[in-house]
């Protein structure tokens, strides 16, 4: 899968957005919900989400709090400027959604439908030690099981296969495997050869793995339009 950017941006990007969730609730007195709904309507995470240097490595977090209050509210007076920060509850939460963002290719605004800050900060005690792929593999599972069941996902299961087992044998991407399960992607527009590799590795027509246009599709594709 390709990134909004390159990976050496990452850490940095991590940092800034979990100094920015920090500052913004324990010195700004925010929530972490309205903190990321001024991010999106400033227009700021979507580029930091397409890996704008200035957002994801050139400014600090408190900077980037700063800005967007005073793009939101036309604020000028902060509470002092933070050059140190504890790894508190809010930071992880910052920290790990900048991964999550980078990880999925998501916008920020498409995240928050489906992983509010609220579930974020509850993943908090069990997750904050681990590896961010356990993280990112919590959220899959927690979207799977939320996601009404697509017929690829049927199909997958009756074959006894994993979405990884099914990549390496069909040679279609793990990622896209993923999209076209929770919706993130339309498995009625991908590519002819995509779905013949499906097919083929699934005993079955192409026919049988293209969903039906509902209301939940609708929605997607509208969202789709709106990044």
């Amino acid at each position: 899968m390709i990134r909004a950017y390159d990976e050496c941006y990452l850490e940095d990007a991590m940092r800034n957005l979990g100094e920015a969730m920090d500052y913004a609730v324990n010195y700004c007195g925010l929530s972490m919900s309205e903190f990321v709904q001024m991010f999106i309507a400033s227009g700021y995470a979507k580029l930091f989400g397409d890996g704008a240097a200035k957002f994801v490595s050139g400014i600090s977090g408190t900077e980037l709090v700063c800005d967007v209050l005073f793009r939101i509210e036309k604020q000028t007076d902060f509470p002092p400027i933070q050059i140190e920060y504890n790894c508190s509850k809010e930071y992880w939460c910052g920290w790990i959604l900048a991964y999550y963002q980078w990880y999925s290719g998501k916008s920020f605004k498409e995240i928050m439908i489906n992983l509010p800050m609220e579930q974020i900060e509850r993943m908090y005690p069990a997750m904050h030690e681990a590896s961010e792929q356990r993280f990112v593999d919590a959220v899959e599972n927690m979207l799977e099981r939320k996601a009404p069941v697509t017929k690829l996902q049927t199909l997958r299961r009756l074959n006894g296969y994993s979405q990884r087992l099914l990549a390496e044998k069909s040679g279609v991407h793990l990622r896209n495997i993923q999209q076209y399960e929770q919706r993130a992607k339309d498995i009625n527009k991908a590519a002819a050869i995509t779905l013949v590799a499906l097919a083929r590795t699934l005993n079955c027509e192409i026919e049988d793995l293209l969903e039906q246009v509902t209301h939940h599709n609708k929605m997607a594709d509208a969202s789709a339009h709106d990044k």
